[in-house]
């Protein structure tokens, strides 16, 4: 008897408990219909969501770009230039207008050498609306596109922070900042870069001289006359390229010059040397697959040293002879950095001053050897 009446205790313990747990679970899927229910039909004001309009709230893109605008327009400058040019009815005066770099608090700004090709007079006018007429065109790069002014009598200027073109990427965002068609100062447009190691052949519409570049940076911000010589930034405000040409006949096809190709030019103009550009002494072709194909070499990256026009591939007695290059060899890295994905040999030569001794990683008959060349100061 006391084991039946033991037992009947345990099942009904047993039945209250789950009678319990039911009705948790019944108050819990209650609770929850509820709560869905409430939070998706309940008016605007009672939601636990934003009250202002997220159209009005600026991304972190946009914080990103006025940010480098803040900060890098005070470092970019619209020149004005005077310039006479021959005409059938005899000399002309013209005004031109381009953008520089700010490089140094005391006055020396870094800008295209079409910028000021044949100039009477430069004017270099700040972002504040300050102007400067005494104004020094200290030289310009005879390889590139490049030139480089002195304002006189400064010494507070707010210099440009220089970044590194060597490790760009394709479709990384850009910031460009120009004096764009010369009357609007400081345009802020932004994009990315669309392609790297691009050759152009580019014009002056003042002089109308024209010139070969290459390896220079695509980008899809919108660069127009006058933008040229102005920056293009990274997203840390960080100067990758020097805005250079802008594609006849294409919208969103902007070109600029890699920024370490300008570094051992300005190291000497920033010593007082002037204008003086490292050089090794070769003509080659940067290697795709079908340039490799053409040539009949299995490498599909690199510079191929090769003559044209019956010129030699390495010009007797220069820095690349001494080093002990030959024609048909292939240089796949300078000082580390790989000839092709980070630069061709020309921007990276220009990164390092004349007296530099680079190491040269090259490709000859199918085996690899490192040689080492002194650099000189380019001479015509």
């Amino acid at each position: 008897m006391n084991d039946a009446k033991k037992n009947r205790s345990k099942s009904m313990a047993k039945a209250k408990m789950i009678g319990v747990l039911v009705a948790l679970g019944i108050v819990v899927a209650s609770a929850l219909y509820w709560y869905m229910t409430y939070t998706n039909s309940a008016p605007l004001a009672e939601r636990n969501v934003p009250q202002t309009d997220g159209n009005l709230q600026t991304t972190t893109n946009e914080e990103i770009i006025t940010s480098i605008a803040e900060n890098v327009s005070p470092s970019v400058v619209s020149i004005v230039t005077n310039v006479t040019t021959q005409t059938i009815f005899g000399a002309a005066q013209g005004e031109a207008a381009g953008t520089g770099i700010i490089v140094s608090k005391d006055g020396y700004v870094l800008t295209n050498k079409h910028v000021v090709s044949g100039a009477d007079k430069v004017e270099v006018v700040l972002s504040n609306g300050t102007s400067y007429t005494n104004v020094t065109v200290v030289g310009s790069d005879p390889l590139n596109d490049i030139a480089f002014l002195k304002i006189n009598g400064v010494n507070n200027l707010s210099p440009a922070e220089l970044g590194d073109s060597a490790t760009t990427r394709v479709g990384q965002e850009v910031v460009a900042i120009g004096n764009s068609l010369g009357q609007y100062q400081t345009t802020v447009t932004s994009g990315i870069i669309s392609g790297k190691g691009r050759p152009i052949t580019a014009g002056s519409e003042g002089t109308g001289e024209t010139e070969s570049l290459t390896d220079l940076l695509q980008t899809d911000a919108a660069i127009n006359p006058g933008n040229s010589g102005g920056p293009l930034l990274n997203r840390s405000g960080q100067v990758i390229g020097v805005n250079t040409a802008v594609a006849a006949n294409a919208q969103g096809i902007g070109f600029a010059i890699p920024i370490n190709a300008t570094k051992g030019a300005l190291k000497q103009v920033l010593a007082g040397k002037g204008v003086e550009r490292s050089y090794l002494g070769l003509r080659y072709v940067t290697l795709t697959p079908d340039v490799a194909k053409q040539y009949k070499v299995s490498v599909t990256q690199g510079a191929y040293i090769v003559g044209a026009e019956g010129r030699p591939g390495v010009l007797p007695g220069s820095p690349a002879d001494k080093a002990g290059l030959r024609e048909k060899d292939i240089i796949k890295k300078v000082n580390n950095m790989t000839v092709g994905p980070q630069g061709g040999v020309s921007s990276l030569i220009g990164e390092y001053a004349p007296g530099d001794t680079v190491s040269l990683l090259v490709l000859r008959d199918g085996r690899e050897l490192t040689l080492k060349a002194t650099l000189e100061a380019y001479s015509d």
